[in-house]
């Protein structure tokens, strides 16, 4: 009898042995990472799979279980400094910005994007509301132009797209700010404005054109830390003929991004931190991790 019931019990555990890594993968979540990897001249590299990135929650490295190409729509806003030290650039402007839009416009895998453009002189402004009407976004653009005798609302501008993209439930955000060294007029501390634009969950682009001359604190730290913390990058150009290459490169980063998914146990504390690096040298990684419904604001 009690031999019976040793061997019930050693049968029950080899059970339960065989069954946990089932249970195990049960319990955890897939979440993933709009990633864009490139190569050190800036062009996206293609064929990547799961042993080319590493992804880490708090530090802690978490399983990828599949990379594949990014075919989500995107939700584009440009913000655009068109105060009265944008005057030298503005028409570089007027072709930067088309060909941005035209090479977004060119994607290749059918996803239909939508984009927005916001003024940032005296006040953020409208110029076009999100259209999936590419053409008439670039026309939007043709018609910038600079303000006499106004600041630029950048900080502003942050916060009120950040703000609007929690409400739109934007799936795949995206902000890309083209501004001047001009003075920054919105009197904001950098954590106000940090704070909404983390939890919009947008990817965030920042081009600075001009020579660097701005002294502002918070504008400072609200481009290298959010661009850092939302998988974007900041440039500085001196000069805005340089504005339509990067913008044209830009485009195709993002069109030519990565979706890699990932296992996370179920836990109710999501992480502070996830980040996303390359597991191969001379690869430059940089991602966004996707929000669920129940984690946007």
């Amino acid at each position: 009898m009690v031999r019976g019931r040793v061997s019930e019990a050693a049968t029950l555990l080899a059970l339960l042995a065989l069954s946990a890594p089932a249970l195990l993968q049960a319990q955890a979540e897939q979440r993933f990472i709009y990633a864009s990897a490139v190569d050190q001249s800036g062009a996206p590299v293609p064929n990547l799979g799961p042993s080319d990135f590493i992804v880490r929650e708090d530090k802690v490295a978490r399983e990828i279980l599949s990379v594949a190409p990014a075919s989500d729509p995107m939700q584009l806003v440009i913000l655009v400094d068109n105060s009265q030290a944008a005057d030298p650039y503005i028409r570089d402007y007027r072709e930067a910005i088309p060909a941005f839009i035209n090479g977004i416009a060119a994607d290749q895998s059918g996803a239909k994007h939508q984009i927005a453009i916001i003024t940032l002189a005296e006040r953020p402004t409208v110029n076009t509301d999100y259209t999936f009407d590419l053409p008439l976004a670039v026309k939007g653009a043709q018609r910038i132009f600079s303000m006499p005798g106004s600041g630029t609302y950048l900080l502003d501008g942050i916060i009120e797209t950040s703000q609007g993209i929690v409400k739109r439930g934007s799936t795949r955000p995206v902000i890309l700010a083209i501004t001047t060294e001009g003075p920054e007029m919105s009197d904001r501390q950098y954590m106000t404005v940090l704070e909404p634009l983390r939890a919009s969950g947008a990817a965030f682009h920042v081009i600075v054109v001009g020579t660097p001359s701005n002294n502002n604190h918070d504008r400072s730290v609200v481009l290298d830390m959010g661009t850092r913390d939302a998988g974007g990058q900041v440039d500085y150009l001196l000069t805005g003929t340089a504005l339509t290459n990067r913008l044209k490169q830009m485009a195709t980063e993002l069109t030519h991004q990565y979706r890699v998914t990932y296992a996370r146990p179920q836990t109710l504390i999501p992480p502070e931190q996830v980040t996303i690096t390359s597991a191969k040298p001379g690869l430059t990684v940089r991602g966004t991790a996707a929000r669920t419904i129940r984690e946007r604001p």
